[in-house]
C-alpha cells in the first residue's frame, strides 16, 4: 500500500512540475538552461531528505549515478524542450504512454512474468495513444516536434525506471540517498550540455524554476520510495496518472489556452486506465 500512495504523490509533483515549468519558461530562459536548473532544485529537495533519513551507506551507489544520466539528465532536457513546443497539457499526456514501455522492459528484462490483463492494458494506452497523435483543433503554440520529445522521453523514463527498479531490489543504500546521487549526475549531465551549447549561465534565470524544482524533487524522492517498495509494473502505471494531473492543472491554470477538450481528456484517460489495468494484472 506504501508503494501506491508514493507512486500517486510521485505523479501530483511531476504533473504539477509540468504545469509549472510554462510560466517559467514564458520568461524567455533557454529550455536547457531551465532544465538544468529545475534539476539542481529538486537535488536541493533530495539531498534535505537524505539529511533527514540520516543513512550514508554509499557502497553499491555507482548504478544510480548512471541512472541519472538517464534522467533526469537527458529526459529533462526532452521533456523542457517538450513543454515549451507542445505545452504542459500534450506533453503530460504524452508522457503517460511511459507504462507501456516501462512493463515491455520489465517483462524482458527483468522477468516478470506476462499477464493477460497486460495485453488489454496496453491496447488501452495504444489506442488512447491514437486520440492524441490524432487531435485535431490543437492551439497554434502545440507543435508536432513537442509531442516527438514528449514520446522521446517517456521512452527514457521506462528505461530509467528499469535500471533503478532492478538495482533496487537487492541495495542497501537510501533511497533519499540513491535520488540525491541520481538528480546531481543529471544535472552534471546537463551542464555538460549547457557547455556544449556554449549557453551561459544565469543565476538570475533560476528563480524562475525553484516552484517546479521544488515540485520535481518531492516527485522524484516519492518514486524511488515507490521502487523500493513495489513492482516496476505496478509502479510505473500509477506514476502514469500524472497526466491527468497536468491535464487538470492546465485546465485550471491556462484555461482557453491549453484548449483541453474531450478528445484529449479521452486519449489521456485510456492511457491511465491501460496503465492501471497493467498495474491491477501483477
Amino acid at each position: 500500500m506504501d508503494a501506491v500512495l508514493l507512486a500517486l504523490v510521485s505523479a501530483f509533483g511531476f504533473g504539477l512540475m509540468t504545469v509549472l515549468l510554462r510560466p517559467a519558461l514564458g520568461a524567455g530562459v533557454e529550455p536547457l538552461l531551465g532544465a538544468f536548473a529545475t534539476v539542481v532544485v529538486a537535488t536541493g529537495v533530495a539531498l534535505t531528505a537524505a539529511v533527514i533519513r540520516g543513512d550514508w551507506d554509499v557502497e553499491g551507489l555507482w548504478p544510480y549515478a548512471l541512472a541519472g544520466i538517464l534522467g533526469p539528465g537527458v529526459s529533462q532536457v526532452l521533456f523542457t524542450y517538450a513543454v515549451r513546443e507542445a505545452g504542459p497539457s500534450r506533453t503530460s499526456a504524452t508522457v503517460g504512454i511511459a507504462p507501456l514501455f516501462s512493463v515491455f522492459f520489465a517483462v524482458v528484462l527483468l522477468d516478470e512474468p506476462l499477464l493477460a490483463g497486460i495485453a488489454l492494458g496496453a491496447l488501452a494506452i495504444v489506442g488512447g495513444g491514437i486520440l492524441l497523435a490524432t487531435e485535431s483543433g490543437r492551439p497554434d503554440h502545440v507543435k508536432p516536434i513537442g509531442l516527438v520529445l514528449a514520446l522521446s522521453a517517456a521512452l527514457v523514463f521506462a528505461l530509467r525506471d528499469t535500471f533503478v527498479r532492478s538495482v533496487a531490489v537487492d541495495s542497501d543504500v537510501s533511497p533519499e540517498l540513491a535520488i540525491t546521487v541520481t538528480l546531481t549526475t543529471g544535472a552534471l549531465t546537463i551542464l555538460i550540455a549547457l557547455l556544449v551549447a556554449q549557453i551561459r549561465l544565469r543565476i538570475g534565470a533560476f528563480r524562475h524554476f525553484v516552484p517546479a524544482g521544488i515540485a520535481f524533487g518531492v516527485s522524484y524522492v516519492s518514486l524511488y520510495e515507490a521502487f523500493y517498495r513495489g513492482k516496476l509494473s505496478v509502479v510505473a502505471p500509477l506514476v502514469a496518472t500524472e497526466c491527468l494531473w497536468g491535464l487538470a492543472l492546465s485546465a485550471i491554470f491556462f484555461g482557453r489556452h491549453e484548449r483541453v477538450g474531450r478528445r484529449l481528456v479521452a486519449g489521456a484517460a485510456l492511457v491511465v486506465a491501460g496503465g492501471v489495468l497493467i498495474g491491477l494484472s501483477r
